[in-house]
């Protein structure tokens, strides 16, 4: 992400932090080289956010507001559980490639050394989506008759870490490696390998 003069301070200061986590993977952020990226002075960042925390929080936020305003659309414009799983999933991969910096927040590898605080806001947030997916499966059982091979619980945790293990991917490779990619071919297998048979059914 580039900044850009025509836009409010504290958005161009959360881009440019967005940025130096792409370009600089495993370097720890200070302040300066931020007002420097900014092309203001370390004072002049702290008039829009208190601390460092505050500014990873600011991120944290945007993430938030993005994925689950836009998971509220999927809900919304389908009752077929498994293609609003999908589109769900698919959104949160796609969230990922197009903002590599930040999925080093999603990932914690850009949080250490940081607050513990930023870390359980990053759990905080893949609980509520992990609640979200677990919500769908529910609805899949009631209202449409699917039998899944686990519980709810076990079903749910293994598309979160579906997620995590691309995202994760994604930021070892320094971003080659796209969340994205196969996703296509691999989906119908995955889904398909998480239903009942007949025998566990009866």
């Amino acid at each position: 992400m580039s900044t850009n003069n025509k836009k409010p301070r504290r958005q161009q200061i959360l881009e440019a932090l967005a940025h130096m986590l792409e370009v600089k993977p495993g370097a720890r952020i200070t302040t300066a080289a931020l007002a420097k990226e900014v092309g203001v002075s370390e004072a002049a960042l702290y008039r829009h956010f208190p601390s460092k925390s505050k500014m990873y929080e600011g991120l944290i936020e945007f993430i938030e507001e993005t994925l689950f305003s836009r998971i509220s659309i999927i809900n919304a414009e389908s009752s077929d559980a498994l293609l609003r799983l999908e589109k769900i999933l698919h959104l949160v991969l796609a969230f990922s490639e197009r903002n590599p910096g930040i999925t080093r927040i999603l990932t914690g590898d850009a949080l250490a050394g940081e607050t513990d605080r930023l870390r359980l806001r990053v759990v905080q947030l893949f609980e509520r989506l992990e609640t979200q997916v677990r919500q769908i499966f529910r609805e899949a059982e009631l209202k449409e008759g699917l039998h899944f091979g686990m519980s709810i619980f076990d079903t749910s945790s293994l598309m979160l870490a579906l997620l995590d293990g691309k995202m994760s991917a994604y930021v070892r490779s320094e971003f080659k490696r796209l969340p994205t990619e196969g996703w296509a071919q691999q989906w119908p297998h995955m889904i398909h390998g998480i239903f009942a048979t007949e025998a566990q059914i009866s």
